[in-house]
């Protein structure tokens, strides 16, 4: 099975800003990012579209042409719980300095580990890998990417973040 996974494009969020799973808007180039993701994908065609339900990749699903992609809460971004909507380095937590020497197994507070985040895509793919699908796009996070290729073996989980897929990237994995 190909599956073609899109990150959805810019966020309007002050860079440094932990956004995770928050709905944040997109930014004003949108549409020119979202011709480009459309460009690449005009001449594939898709068994089944899936989409995380938060709203940048739903409105880059849609622009795309596939409005009835499927929504899955387990294509989300990581759960940083209470460090949502923060700037890194304003957030006052012990935790904070935990996570980042190992982000791999390490709760944000009230949110999740990278770990949990992996085990939630590990399981959707588990899932779609039992259906009779040959092409599937999935319009998801730079996270959710990063855990697909380590599920597929492309990248080891220590490195995943130093490949994170681009605003509007895709990437393609076989399974």
């Amino acid at each position: 099975m190909e599956i073609y996974m899109i990150r959805h494009t810019a966020v309007d969020v002050p860079f440094g800003v932990c956004y995770g799973q928050t709905d944040v808007p997109l930014k004003e180039s949108f549409e020119e990012e979202a011709n480009i993701v459309k460009n690449n994908l005009k001449d594939l065609s898709f068994d089944a579209c899936f989409t995380s339900p938060l709203s940048r990749c739903t409105k880059l699903a849609t622009y795309c042409g596939y409005s009835n992609a499927t929504y899955d809460n387990r294509l989300k971004e990581l759960n940083f719980g209470d460090w949502e909507m923060q700037e890194f380095n304003r957030i006052y937590d012990p935790r904070l300095e935990e996570w980042f020497k190992d982000y791999l197994h390490v709760t944000a507070t009230n949110g999740e580990s990278f770990e949990q985040l992996h085990a939630r895509v590990a399981h959707f793919l588990d899932e779609l890998k039992t259906k009779a699908y040959e092409r599937v796009a999935i319009f998801a996070h730079g996270g959710v990417l990063i855990a697909a290729q380590v599920y597929a073996g492309l990248v080891e989980a220590k490195d995943g973040f130093q490949n994170l897929t681009p605003y509007g990237g895709m990437i393609k994995l076989e399974l």
